[in-house]
């Protein structure tokens, strides 16, 4: 039973700190088997004492936190951090392998490496999760991210001009916006501190509904952690083909942050109404 709850904390943990980086795009994958096991753990109270399943467990939880740990004591962000922290979590489950059957000269020390194959096993399949890019991209979140009019940063904060009707309380960017003006992309994106690393605004387009989305244009962007509210950037274009547009918010390695959507229309030569905000 101890087990079981120490167990369940550990993955109710990783599943918050997972989900604030996860999409509904492919990096939701990881997301939602860290969901499949929180659940599955509050009904293996008979199946625990099952040494392989335990190991296995404490294995996905160990790949949780050096992967998600390791870019924040390093401050890089990289195939080579994130294969470290899998190498480190396979080492911890052979030590703790060890332990168990260290006083138990019944069984054989290749038994002992024995029940750990299915959690080693497990942990190469997450690493094949990475490179097919259906692991969120931890420790990196996007807090927030719009489509402006103008961005224009007076002092420490940024002025983001938006169109608003008088009744649209609730909008906070645009929706849809007139071809043949300068568009701006904002997002804010939290990194631990000392984490300094390069993201993506990806831009995609497509003309109507029944076409797929087609690379327009990938923006690079530094940024620098340590800032609650994300560290702030922008990207902008002009002369925008009527149609739907989208901002893929990128890792370096092509993993989701978020998504910013925008329907581009030809409005003539009316004039919007434009409020601003601060970020």
């Amino acid at each position: 039973m101890a087990s079981q709850f120490l167990l369940g904390s550990l993955f109710s943990a990783y599943t918050i700190f997972y989900s604030r980086s996860a999409t509904f795009s492919g990096t939701a994958v990881f997301f939602a088997l860290l969901i499949l096991l929180l659940i599955a753990n509050e009904f293996l109270r008979d199946r625990l004492s099952n040494l392989r399943l335990l190991i296995s467990l404490y294995a996905v939880v160990c790949f949780a936190f050096f992967t998600f740990f390791l870019p924040v004591i390093t401050g890089y962000m990289n195939a080579a951090i994130f294969v470290a922290g899998a190498m480190l979590s396979i080492g911890v489950i052979l030590r703790v392998a060890q332990l168990i059957h260290r006083n138990n000269p019944a069984r054989s020390r290749e038994e002992g490496i024995g029940v750990t194959v299915p959690a080693a096993a497990l942990i190469g399949i997450l690493v094949g999760f990475y490179f097919l890019n259906w692991i969120p991209p931890v420790p990196l979140s996007l807090k927030f991210g719009g489509i402006y009019h103008d961005v224009k940063r007076p002092g420490d904060h940024f002025e983001l001009a938006y169109e608003r009707r008088w009744y649209e309380f609730w909008k906070r960017s645009d929706t849809t916006f007139p071809a043949d003006t300068p568009i701006y992309c904002f997002t804010a994106v939290f990194a631990p501190v000392d984490l300094n690393t390069t993201i993506y605004h990806h831009w995609y387009y497509r003309p109507h509904d029944s076409r797929p989305f087609t690379h327009a244009d990938k923006i690079p962007l530094k940024i620098s952690g340590g800032r609650e509210g994300g560290y702030r950037a922008y990207s902008f274009k002009q002369g925008l083909d009527p149609g739907d547009w989208r901002v893929d918010v990128e890792a370096g390695d092509g993993r989701i942050l978020g998504r910013v959507s925008v329907t581009v229309v030809d409005q003539g030569g009316t004039q919007p109404t434009l409020a601003t905000m601060s970020y």
